[in-house]
This record gives structure tokens, C-alpha cells and sequence, in this order.
């Protein structure tokens, strides 16, 4: 779909978008296609039960000879239109308009009185939410209905300041590219995409200005990550550690301080190897690799959109997978770290991969901030269901920051606890510590207790996103399947606090 910005004119033919505010107020692009259309907009509210409510719309039909229809978009109480209410807003018109058989929609913006935010911004953050909820994944349906697929090919929106509001919606645009390659990821079925093809895509990124490094089984074996490499060598498909950087914030910033790192757990495929999962379900955990999805689509975001930070991304790429080469339950395998782990469990699996990526991550670019992605308990959803992801951190204003980012863009976090009590779960009488704490209680914290006995003393945070990787129905930016949680989320965290 093709997002345009125009002069404020109300087109001649077509589908048109005008705004109604509460109690029926219309905005002045609807006073004006009201007088036009001889009183049918006014007439069409009257009969109807709409009010203007945020989230609520009422479509015309052919109100005359040249416009198809108009779509009357609830704008509610314009003091409260915020940059997410202004996305789901543009999420709405997508999902209502996109397949009307009509190629082509203009959205009219105004300038409405109580509101903080100028035509242009609004305009902007409109396309955002129609592109962001404009994604498909559906390259291996072959027998679909022309009448199944968008209609919509342009999405015009006219604005007084459509200059200002295309130069907004440019930085926004690359930040959906990035969701959409995490959402892309997340949804390719485990045949296609394994740890070597995982990580060709990741070096897609080298043409954005991305150094991307892809580590094989003998270089990890060198660097002895032998959490990592248990995981996967029960798999024909070698495992694979992928290092992206990106270098943004120039030579004034060089080698002051270190860069802002984010690690993610990709286990393409999860069969919870010889502890393994039930067959219900187990369909899902070709996006296990979610993780690693995000990483990777947030640094094509902050490469597309040239943001001035030094970035670092390391995913531990595996597929947990029982044969006769699998790891077992009662193994004991020593990490980069020098640490040893007894694997009483082969599915907590993420927690290994992530323990030497972390220490990997920490020892080479010794970041000023670390914080992992992964969908790593299915506690965390007992807690917190497909809402919000859970966090764990180890600095305060790390985790204030996080969660502030979070609810800006709508991917809301809930802080969980840590603490000694938790850490001694994982003791081990065998090795340092064991892969799970053995009881049903705080499985998620055990988990983040276990992560955290990788960091050392860096700020970091655990996010753990097993909830809100996949989505079983539409959201308002967001339609089912893989959701891209976390990218937009991290980049809101970078451009607040290490940019510039």
C-alpha cells in the first residue's frame, strides 16, 4: 500500500474519510462534504445510533453520483487524541476500507480545536496505524479470492503541512519495516526457517549499513558456549550465533562510552528435545524464535530510520530437536562464562542459549545497557495472559525507562520480581546451578534469576514476551498471527534516552 500526503482539498470522487467528533460535532472537511453532498452526511447521522465515539465509524453509500462512500471516523474528545489513538484510528480505516473494492482512499485532516497535536502530526501517526495493520502473510496461499485480498492500493492523506506531515511519517515508516520483518520471521513455518537460513536473512540487513557476523558450531565451540551448542546439537541443522551492529551516532560518540545492546533467543523450532512437549500445540513453537525476530527487525528500524546510536544485536540461533545426538536430561554443560549448568530439563532451553549470548555480548562490546528478548516461560502467560510481556531488570531506571517506552507505544510491560530467595532455587548439587528450580512456583523469575547470573554488572533487562509474540485475533494495529512486539517499544527506549 502507497501512503501519500496532499493539500487539504476534498476530492471529487473516490472514498473519503472525515472525522465526527462526540456528540455528532462534525470537523471542518465534514461541514464542508456535508454542504456538498446537499445535507446526506447530516441526515445519515441522524438516523443512525453514531455519535462520534473514538473507535466507532459509520459508513455512506453512494451519497452522490461521483463519491462512492464516506466513512465517518469517530474522533471523540479531541483533547484526548494521543499518538495511539491517532494509529488505531488510521488501524480502523485500513481493516474497514481496504476491501471495498476501491483502490484508492483520502483521509481528511484537520485542525481541531483542544487537541496538543497539529494537522501534520496527526496525519502522520493516521498512516502509521493503517500501515502497521496493513501487514498480510499469506505467500503460501495459493487459491486465494481476488475479493479476499486488498483492494486498497493508496492512502491518501490531506493535511494542511503535508510536507511536515511526509518528513513525520518517514522515520515512523522505516520503524514498520522493522515490525514487519519481525512479524515475516516470526510467521515462516520452522521447514523454511532454521538457524542457517534465519541468519542469512539477519545479513539481509548489511545493505541498510549493518555489519552483520554470523559465528558457526567451530567458532562458538572456540569460544566454548557449550549451553548454547547443547541446546542444538541434537539437530541436522548446525546452530548459529548472528552479531549485527550498528554504528549511528559518529565519530564525535566513538569510544566514550559502549553501545546499547539487545540479545534474543531463537530457537527456530521447539520439540522441547528429549524432554518433550505435548503434541497439542506444539505447532506454535516455530515462533519460539521470536526473540531473536525482534532483535533483528529493531535494527533494520533504527539502521532504516539513521538513528544516531552506536547498536548492538546478538541472537543465538538453535533448533531444539531429540535424536540420538540430543541432549539429556541430567547433562552437565559448561558455559562461555566458565559457569556450569546441569540441564535437569531439555525444554528451558532459551535460558542456555540466552546464557551465552549474554556473556558473549557483555565480554566483546562491553555495552552500556543490555536488554533480551525471548519467549522463554509459559509461566509468564499464567501471569500476565497475551496483555503485556513480563520484565525483569537489575536497575531501576533501566526498568522505569522500559516500561515508560512501553505503554508510549502500546506494548505495555509489568515488572516482576527478583531477589537471593529466587536465586537460590537454581542451586545445584551437581554444577553451579541447574536449568530449573524443580517446583511449579516463579517459574518466570527462576528463569530471569538464571539469565541473570550471566550479566555481571551491566544494567540489564529480561523481557520475557511469550504471551505477546502471536496474537489469535486482530488488534487495531496489529492483525492475528505474529504481532513484531518489542520493536516498536526498543526503538521508543533508544530515541528517548541514547540518541544524540
Amino acid at each position: 500500500m502507497k501512503i501519500s500526503f496532499a493539500k487539504p482539498d476534498l476530492p471529487a470522487a473516490g472514498i473519503v474519510v472525515v472525522g465526527v467528533q462526540d456528540d455528532r460535532k462534525l470537523t471542518p472537511s465534514a461541514k464542508a462534504l456535508d454542504k456538498r453532498l446537499h445535507g446526506a452526511l447530516s441526515r445519515a447521522l441522524s438516523a443512525s445510533r453514531f455519535k462520534g465515539t473514538r473507535g466507532h465509524g459509520l459508513t455512506v453509500m453512494a451519497p452522490d453520483a461521483h463519491i462512492n462512500r464516506v466513512y465517518l471516523a469517530g474522533l471523540g474528545d479531541p483533547a484526548k487524541l494521543d499518538d495511539q489513538a491517532l494509529q488505531a484510528l488510521g488501524g480502523d480505516i485500513y481493516a474497514g476500507l481496504s476491501g471495498t473494492g476501491q483502490k484508492e482512499v483520502t483521509v481528511m485532516v484537520d485542525e481541531l480545536e483542544g487537541c496538543d497535536l497539529a494537522p501534520a502530526a496527526m496525519a502522520a501517526e493516521i498512516a502509521f496505524g493503517a500501515r502497521l495493520r496493513s501487514y498480510r502473510f499469506d505467500k503460501y496461499r495459493t487459491k486465494l479470492d481476488k475479493h479476499d485480498k486488498p483492494s486498497l492500493k493508496t492512502l491518501k492523506l490531506a493535511t494542511i503541512g503535508a510536507a511536515k506531515a511526509r518528513a513525520a511519517f518517514a522515520p515512523l515508516d522505516r520503524v514498520a519495516d522493522g515490525v514487519f520483518m519481525t512479524r515475516d520471521l516470526v510467521s515462516e513455518p520452522a521447514n523454511v526457517l532454521n538457524p542457517v537460513t534465519l541468519a542469512a536473512e539477519a545479513k539481509t540487513l548489511a545493505k541498510l549499513g549493518v555489519k552483520v557476523e554470523v559465528l558457526d558450531v567451530n567458532d562458538m565451540r572456540k569460544l566454548g558456549m557449550g549451553a548454547l551448542l547443547g541446546v542444538g546439537q541434537g539437530s541436522a541443522t548446525p546452530s548459529r550465533l548472528v552479531v549485527m551492529q550498528w554504528h549511528g551516532a559518529g565519530k564525535a560518540r566513538k569510544g566514550k562510552d559502549g553501545p546499547v545492546a539487545f540479545i534474543g533467543k531463537g530457537v527456530t523450532f521447539d520439540t522441547g528435545g528429549i524432554s518433550i512437549k505435548p503434541a497439542a500445540g506444539m505447532e506454535d513453537m516455530k515462533w519460539d524464535m521470536g526473540g531473536a525476530g525482534v532483535v533483528i527487525g529493531l535494527m533494520k528500524a533504527l539502521a532504516g530510520r539513521k538513528a544516531k546510536v552506536d547498536a548492538v544485536g546478538v541472537v543465538g540461533l538453535v533448533e531444539n530437536m531429540p535424536s540420538g545426538t540430543a541432549q539429556r536430561p541430567g547433562d552437565i554443560v559448561t558455559s562461555m562464562s566458565g559457569q556450569t549448568i546441569e540441564v535437569l530439563n531439555t525444554d528451558a532451553e532459551g535460558r542456555l542459549v540466552l546464557a551465552d549470548a549474554l556473556w558473549y555480548c557483555q565480554d566483546r562490546f562491553k555495552p552500556k545497557v543490555m536488554v533480551d528478548l525471548a519467549t522463554l516461560t509459559g509461566a509468564i502467560i499464567i501471569c500476565l495472559g497475551d496483555q503485556k510481556a513480563g520484565l525483569f531488570s537489575n536497575n531501576d531506571d533501566l526498568a522505569k525507562s522500559l516500561y515508560a517506552a512501553g505503554e508510549a507505544v502500546g506494548e505495555n510491560l509489568w515488572r516482576m520480581p527478583l531477589g537471593d530467595a529466587y536465586d537460590k532455587m537454581i542451586n545445584s548439587d551437581a554444577a553451579d546451578m541447574k536449568n530449573i528450580s524443580g517446583g511449579r512456583g516463579a517459574g518466570s523469575t527462576t528463569a530471569a534469576q538464571f539469565l541473570q547470573r550471566f550479566v555481571n554488572d551491566v544494567p540489564w533487562a529480561h523481557l520475557d514476551i511469550a504471551g505477546v509474540t502471536w496474537s489469535k485475533k486482530d488488534g487495531a494495529v496489529t492483525p492475528k498471527g505474529g504481532t513484531g512486539f518489542g520493536v516498536r517499544l526498543l526503538d521508543r527506549l533508544v530515541a528517548e534516552h541514547y540518541e544524540g
